[in-house]
């Protein structure tokens, strides 16, 4: 007995030295890591960074956006940005720097994009190389203009359905939050586009889906802010790291189940034929059915993976794009009646969009593209240098560099954008577009690895903007402005409160 217990304290002991090398190890890792990236910012001066926390608490703090604005404003071009004691960025807001690195095909960074994986698989926003090129391809026949093309009416039967809500809300007679029913909308809308589902009567499946996308969004969120939460092994001890991982687990069944159902669907041949008798195809039915030049189709993981990254990519980055945009149309009434005018003009005796409407709505798409500007979905993306870059200025940085491309400061760097504040449609005209640097308008990033989705976006944007300003006027609620909040997208801390009115019939009902 004496023996086994002897012998179980050396294998503890083994195993406690074991861990301690191990992690020493791992520090002096990190260490040799935090001076490399140092050294290869050392001449791009920036805001002091805390030794343990580097500039994670100001980030975390309301009014970060425009703590880097005013960073901006200091350290022209870029400066360096630490999250944590390990993790350090060039944070880049000007546009020939934006040009320098993402006009090249530079992977995401993973010291960022690798907390997706778990959730959203190894699909197009985190893979790189050859796969990434294959994907691609293989995705690009699911956002061609035909495909798109019957999405106008299921945007539109969508945002009626989110419409009728707020009229019965508007009776009431006083503010409310718009955010989260724009929300249920988008989710609405690529339930319908992805797999086909989504009548407006959501069974409980779908709701349980829906709620572990907003989950994860959060704590997302929070992994990316606290440092503490960046090794994989640590984060899993964690309370929330186990809900993470729960969560992520709902998410994959619901795919699971629905890739299983259609490719099942696909052997029956009368099931065939209604899908191919359908007013559209949906995204899950266009994805079993690809094929490469080489006649490879996606394994059922690389499937999974596209659907979780569209569900996370088209919901949220929807949501906040749209909420914004009604905020603008509600602070700026003199832009809010322009579009309505240009909106009725366009319809006429109609009472629908159609896809060749969509191409009209000038002054529209210049105010959305306003709103996008002062107010990016995504107003921060991470790269990792393949190889080194040289900047305009002369300064450089070598290969494995992090790059922080801050969209929310570009889109608000004064020398850029005159009176950068101000919203100002007329900066998106013809003869002004012609003159704007193809790198200082980055809402959907850009390059080769831009969205592959933004025609989508645009086009539900451009169908639930109309439908919103045919049937209300919205007004500010002075008493509750919103509060801008980094969390994945661009959100308010408390809610976007507007007041509406409705104009009645015959007013695009």
């Amino acid at each position: 007995m004496a023996f086994v217990l002897f012998s179980l304290f050396r294998l503890g002991l083994w195993a406690s030295g074991l861990i301690f090398v191990l992690g020493f190890l791992k520090f002096i890792f990190l260490l040799v890591r935090r001076q490399s990236l140092a050294r290869a910012m050392d001449s791009f001066p920036g805001p002091p960074a805390h030794y343990l926390f580097g500039h994670s608490l100001e980030m975390q703090d309301t009014g970060s956006l425009d703590k880097v604005v005013s960073w901006a404003h200091q350290f022209p071009y870029a400066h360096p940005l630490w999250y944590g004691p390990f993790v350090g960025f060039l944070n880049i807001y000007e546009p020939d720097y934006a040009k320098a690195v993402y006009s090249r095909g530079d992977p995401k960074a993973p010291d960022v994009y690798g907390f997706f994986v778990p959730w959203i698989g190894k699909g197009l926003l985190v893979i790189q190389g050859p796969k990434w090129v294959q994907h691609r391809k293989l995705l690009m026949p699911g956002f061609h203009h035909d495909v798109l093309k019957p999405y106008v009416a299921v945007f539109a039967d969508c945002a009626r359905a989110m419409l009728d809500i707020w009229e019965e809300k508007a009776r009431e007679n006083k503010s409310f939050d718009i955010f989260s029913d724009v929300g249920l909308m988008a989710l609405n809308t690529l339930t319908k586009c992805i797999f086909g589902k989504g009548d407006g009567a959501f069974d409980q499946r779908e709701k349980t889906y829906f709620m572990a996308i907003q989950d994860l969004t959060l704590l997302m969120q929070q992994r990316i802010q606290n440092f503490l939460y960046h090794n994989d092994f640590m984060y899993s001890l964690t309370p929330t790291g186990r809900s993470f991982l729960r969560t992520c687990q709902v998410a994959h069944d619901h795919t699971d189940q629905v890739i299983r159902e259609r490719k099942a669907a696909l052997q029956d041949k009368k099931a065939q034929e209604k899908i191919q008798n359908q007013r559209y195809l949906d995204f899950v039915d266009i994805l079993l059915g690809v094929r490469d030049e080489n006649a490879i189709k996606l394994s059922d993981e690389d499937l999974r993976a596209e659907v979780d990254t569209f569900m996370f990519e088209g919901h949220d980055t929807t949501t906040s794009a749209i909420s914004w945009f009604l905020y603008c149309m509600a602070r700026y009434p003199e832009h809010q009646h322009r579009c309505r005018e240009e909106v009725r003009e366009i319809l006429g005796d109609r009472d629908s969009f159609q896809w060749d409407d969509l191409s009209k709505m000038t002054y529209l798409t210049m105010c959305i593209k306003e709103s996008l500007r002062l107010y990016p979905p995504v107003p921060q993306v991470y790269r990792q240098l393949s190889k080194p870059v040289s900047f305009v200025d002369g300064r450089s940085l070598p290969a494995g560099s992090l790059i922080s491309m801050h969209i929310y400061a570009l889109h608000r760097n004064s020398s850029v954008w005159p009176d950068p504040e101000v919203f100002d449609p007329l900066r998106f005209s013809h003869e002004n577009v012609t003159r704007l640097h193809p790198f200082a308008f980055m809402p959907f990033s850009a390059g080769p690895r831009n969205c592959i989705g933004q025609q989508f976006a645009m086009n539900e944007m451009k169908v639930v903007a109309g439908l919103s300003l045919l049937r209300f006027e919205f007004a500010l609620d002075p008493s509750r402005p919103p509060i801008k909040f980094l969390q994945l997208i661009l959100r308010s801390k408390n809610g976007i409160y507007l007041h509406l009115k409705p104009l009645g019939p015959g007013s695009g009902k």
